[in-house]
């Protein structure tokens, strides 16, 4: 009996085990990473909508700062006073009855430069050339610009004969 009783009794189980163990911590490791970079990418958006929020703040004040000068200048151009008196400076515009004077060279009777102009333009472009001048020795430094060019296609010293050059520019312009 006790042979028999021995090979019929079901054997004990043993405890198993499981690789589950590692499988879970890297599982659980890439759902902790994937929710750290959403984080960051959610902060990252957070802090370019802050600095776009900032930089259209700025903009905003500045455009209000605008608007306020604005309506400064249409308060200034509603004023009669005002009207005439840029008239007078800007247009040379007289009373009836008044004699304007314009003096030729301000700088002769007050010993110095003509003001800036109104119309933004600084007075350093001012030159002491006429005009004309100044066009010529344009076109004269413009067309030696272009010999130095033509030069350097043909070699260094390269002589053409007289009338040769002529031509070729004529056939470049």
């Amino acid at each position: 009996m006790s042979t028999r009783t021995r090979a019929t009794r079901p054997k004990p189980a043993t405890p198993r085990k499981t690789s589950a163990g590692p499988i879970a911590f890297f599982v659980a490791l890439f759902i902790i990473a994937l929710g750290l970079i959403q984080l960051v990418s959610t902060f990252h958006s957070y802090a370019l909508d802050l600095s776009e929020l900032n930089s259209l703040r700025k903009q905003e004040a500045a455009l209000v700062a605008q608007k306020k000068e604005l309506e400064n200048d249409i308060d200034r151009w509603d004023d009669d006073a005002y009207v005439t008196a840029q008239a007078r400076e800007r247009l040379g515009y007289v009373f009836p009855g008044e004699q304007p004077i314009r003096v030729e060279h301000p700088e002769a009777v007050t010993g110095r430069k003509t003001p800036t102009p109104l119309d933004g333009t600084n007075g350093a472009q001012e030159s002491t050339l006429p005009w004309y001048s100044e066009m010529a020795y344009s076109f004269k430094e413009a067309d030696a610009g272009k010999t130095k060019t033509q030069d350097g296609d043909h070699g260094e010293g390269a002589t053409q004969p007289d009338g040769a050059g002529d031509d070729k520019t004529k056939e470049q312009q």
